[in-house]
C-alpha cells in the first residue's frame, strides 16, 4: 500500500479546514499545513487534526506557497485541498481503494474536480485536475497566481472526486497581484494573459479583458482548453459592451480549435437569437444537444448540454409562433430541472394562453372537470 501526504495552503480557514481535513482523514498519513498568516484558529484546527503546521511568508505567489508544502512532504505520494474543498463519503472510500491498488509505476492521478451541482445533485461545472503525484519526481507548481501543477508521465484517471465549496466573497487579491507584476514589467506567459483576462472580465473591466483575450489567442500558443473558454468569454465581454457582431464572431472563433461542444453552440446560439435570428439560433442549440463531451482535463459545464438548449429552444420557437414545439422544449426542460421558476413560468404560460399542457397536468384537469 502506498502512503500519502496531504498538503495544503491555508490562511483564516477556521471555517472550513475542519470539514476538509475531516474528509480525508481515513486517507492520509500525514498532514502538512503551509499557514501563509492566520490571524485566526486555523493554526489550532490543523493541529487538532495532528497536522504539522509550517508558517511560510506570503510574497504574492501561490506557486512558491505550494512547493514549500510540497517541500515538507515525507510519504510515498502527494495528495492537494485546498481548505474550502472536500471529499464525500464515497470518494473517500474509492481514494482507500486507489491507495491499496495503485501500481507505482503511476506518477500521477487526476480526479475530477466538481465545481458545481444541478438540482438533482449531478456535476454541472466541473474539471479534471492532477491530483495526486509522486513525490520522487519533483513536480513543481508554476505560477504566481492560478497556479498549475507541472506534472507529467505515466497517470490514472480515477474516478474519485475533489468537492468545491467556496464560501469567502470573492476579491480583488488575484487582479491587484497580477497588476503589479504588470507595474514591474514581468512578462507574462500565455497562460497568465489568458487568467488576466478573466480577472479582468469577472471584475467587469470588459474592455480591457477583451483585449487581452485577443493577445492570448493571436499567440498562436495556448492551450486548446483555454482557447476555447477565451473564445466565450471574449465573447461575453463583447456582449457587454454592445457590439453584437463581435460577440457572434468570437464565439464562431471556438469552431476553430475543436469540432462543436455544448457550450461553444450554446455561446453561438446566444448571439443570433438577442439579434433576433431565432431560426438559426434554434439551429445551434439543436447542435448543443446533438454534440459529445469530449475526455478532456478542461472545464465543462453540463448545462450547456442538458436542459438550457431546450428552454433557450422553448424561447425561439415560440418567438416563431411554433408553440406546440416550443412547449414540448419547455417540458424537455423541466424534466431535466423540475423546479426551473422560469420553465415553471413557461409551463403556466403554455397552458393559459395557447392551451397545451405539461407532463402531468392533461389528467389533473380532466379530474377538475369530472369534480
Amino acid at each position: 500500500m502506498i502512503t500519502i501526504s496531504l498538503c495544503m495552503i491555508v490562511k483564516n480557514e477556521e471555517a472550513v479546514l475542519a470539514r476538509a481535513l475531516s474528509s480525508v482523514r481515513e486517507v492520509v498519513d500525514e498532514i502538512v499545513i503551509a499557514d501563509t498568516g492566520s490571524e485566526d484558529r486555523t493554526a489550532e484546527i490543523a493541529a487538532s487534526f495532528g497536522a504539522r503546521v509550517e508558517p511560510f511568508e506570503w510574497i504574492d505567489d501561490f506557486a512558491a506557497a505550494r512547493n514549500f508544502s510540497f517541500s515538507h512532504a515525507k510519504m510515498d505520494y502527494i495528495l492537494w485541498l485546498d481548505a474550502d474543498d472536500y471529499v464525500e463519503p464515497q470518494d473517500a472510500e474509492r481514494l482507500l481503494e486507489l491507495k491499496r491498488t495503485l501500481d507505482p509505476s503511476i506518477w500521477r492521478v487526476t480526479m475530477p474536480y466538481v465545481l458545481s451541482r444541478g438540482a438533482d445533485g449531478e456535476p454541472l461545472s466541473s474539471l479534471r485536475r492532477n491530483r495526486i503525484v509522486r513525490r520522487d519526481r519533483g513536480f513543481r507548481w508554476i505560477g504566481a497566481v492560478h497556479e498549475y501543477l507541472d506534472a507529467s508521465g505515466p497517470h490514472l484517471d480515477a474516478d474519485a472526486a475533489v468537492q468545491h465549496g467556496k464560501d469567502k466573497a470573492y476579491t480583488d487579491r488575484n487582479l491587484r497581484i497580477y497588476r503589479q507584476r504588470r507595474e514591474r514589467g514581468e512578462a507574462f506567459s500565455v497562460r497568465d494573459l489568458y487568467y488576466y483576462a478573466n480577472e479582468l472580465k469577472d471584475h467587469g473591466i470588459h474592455d480591457e479583458a477583451a483585449i487581452h483575450y485577443e493577445t492570448m489567442l493571436r499567440t498562436g500558443e495556448g492551450w486548446v482548453e483555454d482557447n476555447l473558454q477565451a473564445c466565450m468569454k471574449l465573447a461575453a465581454c463583447y456582449e457587454a459592451l454592445g457590439q453584437p457582431e463581435l460577440r457572434l464572431q468570437s464565439a464562431l472563433r471556438a469552431l476553430a480549435y475543436d469540432k462543436p461542444r455544448p457550450e461553444g453552440c450554446c455561446a453561438i446560439g446566444n448571439a443570433l437569437f438577442d439579434s433576433g435570428s431565432y431560426g438559426i439560433a434554434a439551429y445551434w442549440y439543436e447542435q448543443a444537444l446533438k454534440a459529445d463531451w469530449p475526455s478532456t482535463m478542461g472545464l465543462s459545464d453540463r448545462t450547456a448540454g442538458t436542459w438550457y438548449p431546450h428552454l433557450q429552444l422553448c424561447l425561439c420557437y415560440d418567438r416563431m409562433g411554433l408553440y406546440a414545439k416550443a412547449h414540448e422544449h419547455n417540458e424537455a426542460a423541466l424534466r431535466l430541472f423540475p423546479d426551473h421558476p422560469s420553465m415553471l413560468h413557461n409551463r403556466a404560460y403554455f397552458r393559459q394562453t395557447h392551451g397545451l399542457a405539461g407532463d402531468g397536468e392533461a389528467g389533473e384537469e380532466i379530474e377538475e372537470m369530472k369534480g
